[in-house]
């Protein structure tokens, strides 16, 4: 089973390991297309002004920028450690027994509108670039990974089930892939999908398909995965659950 996960906006400092080399990442077929956003960045981040508008940086997030602009020499860290925010901590990979967390970096990948897809222990530094993101000169972020990000998806070795939120998951679709919404039900019986807590509940998703030691192989696998966890789960379809919550 590999879990996709979204990335986040937010990434942790530093880290220990050499500068990126896009030949220790996974799915090397997508180093071509790594190569060329990253390059991109490293020039957008030479224009303060055009590094603001294409990437949506406030006032306060001019940081961004310089972790753009050292790209190719900054310290990397494992994927899973350097992506942070609501869904990680729920997720709260070290928290995890020492089985656990080699199950993680067996399970789990994270998409990203940089690196297309990375799993959990691949080394990648700190950056900015949002799936929403347009570069100066260059496609969608879309048109520029889907024909390449799909199929090198679609022809992973396991049943994927993908937790990336819409704009990730546009930019490269993965075929016959479970997916997840989380709703709340109103004690009249009516439904509505969560939006504050959504990535809370996709972290305590994935971390029960990485501790599970049931082999997952379909959408009922999943859905009894999360009904173990005390999580309330209907399946809608072949390729949809639906998790709610009160």
């Amino acid at each position: 089973m590999l879990v996709i996960l979204p990335p986040s906006e937010t990434k942790s400092d530093g880290g220990r390991g050499a500068p990126l080399d896009l030949d220790t990442l996974s799915f090397p077929e997508l180093n071509p297309i790594r190569k060329q956003l990253a390059e991109a960045l490293v020039a957008l981040s030479a224009d303060l002004d055009a590094s603001r508008t294409a990437l949506g940086l406030g006032a306060t997030q001019l940081d961004e920028v310089d972790r753009n602009a050292e790209l190719w020499c900054s310290p990397t860290r494992p994927a899973l450690e350097r992506y942070t925010g609501v869904l990680y901590d729920a997720l709260d990979h070290r928290s995890l027994t020492r089985a656990g967390k080699t199950k993680a970096a067996d399970r789990l990948a994270i998409g990203s509108a940089l690196f297309g897809v990375v799993r959990a222990p691949d080394p990648i530094p700190a950056y900015r670039l949002s799936g929403g993101s347009k570069l100066p000169g260059m496609p969608t972020l879309a048109s520029l990974w889907k024909p390449d990000l799909s199929p090198a998806l679609d022809a992973v070795d396991d049943f994927v089930v993908d937790l990336r939120s819409g704009v990730y998951h546009q930019l490269g679709p993965v075929r016959d892939a479970v997916t997840a919404t989380v709703m709340t039900e109103q004690p009249d019986g009516s439904r509505k999908v969560v939006s504050h807590f959504n990535k809370h509940y996709k972290g305590l998703m994935a971390r029960e398909l990485v501790r599970t030691r049931r082999t997952v192989r379909d959408v009922d696998g999943v859905a009894a995965v999360l009904a173990d966890a005390g999580q309330r789960v209907e399946i809608e379809a072949p390729d949809r659950i639906v998790v709610l919550t009160d």
